[in-house]
């Protein structure tokens, strides 16, 4: 594909089928994000870890640090982080990238950050090498360490164009061990050639004995999907080339169209879902260069949401709807993405009110009270309808819906809610069919049931 018309990156871990999970999270001894024998992206106490996020371009964008608390407000688990060597592009430096992974912390969002300029390596005139890109690394070590539970790095961004694309796999496994000598103990994350979208099956087929020159056996393949990609047959046969095989694999980027054609991204989010594989989309906002409509937000802002960004966040196997937070925030409030958790909420209390009703159509408002002596960040709200009610349209917070079933999560300055009695409202518009438009019956707070006033 023509790659250098886009600033694409991706993120994610493969999975055997859900079946096989349970037997892959039973090793508990690593320090960080760890692969396991299965093939299984792993955090530190063993729990599996499937990546729902998206793409940043920090590298570009350094003065858009607000987008990681806008892309976590709308569900994402995780987001990857443009950075630049100082090749092609201003270089992010330790400082930078302390601050990067201090925010992507905040905001309890796992980091994987790549080096971008290794992007078309052999066809790219101005693209570095894999070892540059190490070299890098190594230079800002410092701003990783210790960092291994909240950091994958992701050595270089597609770091091979169409030209020599069999020098991929030396190079790949000589920049894993750069950077294990220098005393990586991250998870790395490996991009395949052919502008990452390896058309040539060259990952894919050396995969196995790259996996194997990783002394720390710590490294997933992330497959970026575009043109290639146009088909579910082409999509299935290769994700599950890997799973079959037990080794890690990401779809680290994937648009909803492209100057190389048309990938099929409804089969890559119903696939990556089933066989619990990580994807991340490219990209939150500010592509240039004619591929503008990668945007998922307009001007970088949540409550512009192109049709790009309304489909991976709210559609059907969206982040939204599949994504679930890391276990090492449990400490800072748990997971609010998985309703059959008790949640960290301590109490709460929602009302419901219809301030005005018409003939299949109403306004209502909604409040939901911390009734907890601990502030409650990145929540989410869920309830149920009787009687055929559909929202149209939200202020304060972004829903999804599924039937009778209603799930929210905040608008960026609603994300938190203070301590002791604070409270964040919603307002939005619906409409209802049924014999009345009765109120819900039950609301659940990160999955806790709250009392209604």
């Amino acid at each position: 594909m023509a790659a250098a018309l886009c600033l694409c990156a991706t993120l994610g871990a493969i999975a055997l089928p859900p079946a096989a999970h349970a037997a892959d999270t039973t090793d508990t001894a690593a320090t960080g994000f760890h692969v396991s024998a299965g093939g299984r992206l792993l955090e530190a106490n063993g729990n599996d870890f499937v990546m729902r996020g998206v793409n940043h371009a920090h590298a570009w964008y350094p003065n858009r640090t607000s987008s990681l608390a806008d892309v976590k407000a709308l569900g994402a688990n995780t987001v990857r982080v443009v950075l630049s060597t100082g090749d092609q592009w201003t270089k992010n430096d330790t400082a930078d990238v302390a601050a990067v992974v201090a925010q992507c912390k905040q905001n309890r969002l796992i980091c994987v950050l790549e080096a971008h300029d290794t992007t078309g390596y052999g066809e790219q005139s101005a693209a570095v090498s894999l070892s540059r890109a190490a070299d890098y690394w190594i230079s800002v070590k410092s701003a990783l360490q210790s960092q291994e539970q909240y950091v994958v790095v992701n050595i270089g961004n597609e770091p091979y164009g169409n030209t020599n694309t069999t020098g991929w796999t030396a190079d790949t496994k000589a920049a894993i061990q750069k950077l294990r000598a220098a005393g990586f103990g991250h998870t790395l994350m490996v991009d395949a050639p052919n502008w990452g979208q390896d058309w040539s099956h060259t990952m894919r087929d050396n995969a196995a004995a790259v996996f194997a020159a990783d002394p720390e056996r710590n490294t997933v393949f992330s497959i970026h999907m575009y043109g290639v990609f146009d088909t579910a047959a082409e999509i299935n046969a290769y994700l599950n080339h890997f799973v079959a095989a037990r080794l890690p694999i990401v779809v680290g980027e994937f648009g909803h169209d492209h100057s190389d054609g048309n990938p099929d991204e409804d089969t890559i989010l119903a696939t990556t879902q089933a066989l619990g594989l990580g994807y991340l989309g490219w990209s939150w906002s500010g592509n240039g260069g004619g591929v503008e409509y990668l945007d998922m937000a307009t001007g970088f802002d949540p409550a512009a949401l192109t049709a790009w960004g309304r489909r991976i966040f709210s559609g059907a196997n969206g982040i939204a709807a599949t994504a679930k937070e890391a276990t090492v925030y449990a400490g800072d409030g748990g997971d609010p993405g998985d309703p059959g958790d008790p949640g960290p909420t301590p109490g709460c209390a929602v009302s419901y009110r219809v301030i005005h009703q018409w003939d299949g159509g109403f306004q209502a408002e909604l409040t939901v009270r911390n009734t907890g002596s601990s502030a409650i960040s990145g929540w989410k709200l869920a309830w149920s309808y009787a009687n055929g009610q559909t929202i149209s349209q939200m202020w304060g917070g972004s829903p999804t819906q599924n039937g009778a079933a209603v799930t929210v999560v905040p608008a960026s300055y609603a994300s938190v809610i203070p301590a002791n009695g604070g409270s964040v409202a919603l307002g939005f518009l619906g409409t209802w069919n049924g014999a009345a438009n009765s109120h819900p019956a039950a609301f659940a707070l990160n999955g806790s049931t709250c009392s209604q006033t």
